[in-house]
């Protein structure tokens, strides 16, 4: 008799109700976005980089699962970079201390609908220059709960640079009256709100910190809700010409600039190592003709990545074991590593859209959450020339405007091994091991060290149970 007799429910509607594996309380972060709420942030600014190409990159990725602590954050992490990546480490740990701070504490009462998301943007990688953004959109929070910050590195010094220092010391006061007149008259703008914004050294650079060259060279000076105007009024652009920007630029800024309208081929920060991470060659022996109906099976699922080199350590894994699965990917590492991507296509796993950047879709306009799957969907098309017929919605959020946004079919999971939450591979394998059921599907994620390292204690476990590890769309056609 089976004992999944509701698994076609589960699996649209999911579950979330597994014992914790560790402590109940909310993750501390080991080290993993936003949505598009800026429509008009890239469409100004050059959007020339592809990620892919920048050598020994790794995308930080850190999220949370938790009902009453969402979280999903990650920032860029390349060789020769390390203080630029050290900032933007500092910035998103500290981010997330103040988000679990005032939504996450037993005395806070709980998110209450908040959940947080920061993704990374390159906005020039080239020759000597690394150009990145940091969205973050605190969902729930007082206000928009949405700011974005650029960091820049200069190779040629070794240095990273806030994004004033793209600006001349000599320059700086014509810079900010130039950007004075432009914001001056702009509904929501007062006197006394920008004289304050600019009043000192330290005021400027906390202001100024999302600027960015556009595709003809030109310089693009986002201000952050309530910087500069009123709240109410949103955030403000003032897009400065070639022409007048140029004069003022300092001598790392004119190379910034030259890079973001001339990209060379190839990025050099002097880095004295450059890991390349060895992508599995596994190829799968035909289709699978495991039927469901006679034999035991399960399908694991992974989430968020892919990750280099926690995914290329698991693709390793489950061909020991002839175990197929469904990663469920997030665009931006998409972008990042498609030759992971690739190589678990070649291995005969399953490729599910986690959408762009994470972001929870029910807290997204239709135009919005058809961008968040439909970029998702281009980039592994690109990656594996196939294009997916499944999507997990970040947290399992889902409703009719996901669900109307895309004929994809939504994955949830009826056994969580609460890998997000506990970070030790013993008792992560444990949870599978014991809550795993026949036709379950569990949710992992690929982009956690412990969480591979959980695998091989699954997979031998419950093979020699009689267990067949199945992707989900197969799991679905033989049942």
């Amino acid at each position: 008799m089976r004992s999944h007799t509701l698994f076609p429910t589960l699996l649209l509607l999911g579950s979330l109700t597994l014992t914790a594996a560790c402590s109940s309380g909310v993750p501390k972060s080991s080290g993993t976005a936003s949505a598009d709420a800026r429509p008009d942030s890239s469409s100004s600014a050059a959007e020339t980089v592809d990620p892919s190409k920048i050598k020994g990159l790794k995308i930080v990725n850190d999220n949370s699962e938790h009902k009453s602590c969402p979280f999903a954050t990650s920032y860029p992490d390349v060789p020769g970079a390390q203080p630029m990546t050290a900032a933007m480490k500092k910035d998103v740990e500290g981010r997330l201390a103040s988000f679990r701070s005032a939504a996450c504490t037993a005395d806070a009462g709980g998110a209450q609908g908040r959940d947080l998301n920061v993704s990374h943007q390159f906005l020039v990688a080239s020759g000597d220059v690394l150009g990145v953004r940091l969205t973050t959109q605190d969902q729930g929070a007082a206000g928009s709960g949405l700011s974005t910050r650029t960091y820049w590195y200069d190779g040629k010094a070794g240095a990273y640079r806030t994004a004033l220092g793209l600006v001349a010391d000599g320059s700086r006061n014509a810079f900010v009256a130039a950007l004075k007149g432009q914001l001056q008259g702009r509904e929501g703008v007062r006197a006394a709100t920008l004289h304050d914004a600019f009043a000192g050294p330290q005021d400027r650079t906390t202001v100024l910190d999302d600027m960015a060259f556009t595709a003809d060279g030109g310089l693009r000076v986002e201000f952050d809700s309530g910087e500069v105007g009123t709240p109410a009024a949103g955030s403000y652009v003032v897009t400065l010409s070639k022409e007048t920007v140029t004069p003022w630029l300092s001598a790392f800024g004119q190379r910034a600039q030259r890079q973001t309208v001339s990209p060379g081929s190839s990025l050099d920060l002097g880095a004295t190592h450059v890991p390349e991470p060895a992508v599995p060659t596994h190829t799968a022996s035909g289709d699978d003709d495991t039927d469901c109906k006679k034999v035991k099976c399960i399908a694991l699922t992974f989430d968020d990545g892919p990750a280099a080199p926690e995914t290329a350590n698991l693709l390793t894994g489950l061909a020991r074991y002839k175990a197929r699965v469904t990663f469920f990917t997030v665009g931006q590492n998409v972008a990042a590593h498609p030759d992971l991507v690739r190589a678990e296509v070649k291995a005969g796993h399953e490729i599910g859209n986690h959408t762009w950047n994470h972001p929870n879709l029910t807290r997204l306009s239709p135009e919005q959450i058809a961008s968040q799957l439909n970029r998702t969907n281009a980039a592994i098309e690109a990656a594996t020339g196939e294009v997916p017929t499944v999507f997990r919605p970040p947290y399992g959020a889902v409703n009719q405007s996901v669900r109307s946004a895309t004929t994809m079919s939504p994955v949830l999971w009826n056994v969580d091994s609460e890998d997000w939450k506990c970070r030790d591979a013993a008792k992560v394998a444990q949870t599978v091991i014991s809550k795993g059921r026949p036709n379950a599907v569990v949710l992992m994620h690929d982009i956690h060290a412990t969480s591979v390292v959980a695998v091989p204690e699954i997979l031998r476990t419950l093979t020699a149970r009689g267990y067949h590890f199945v992707t989900v769309s197969h799991l679905r056609a033989t049942l």
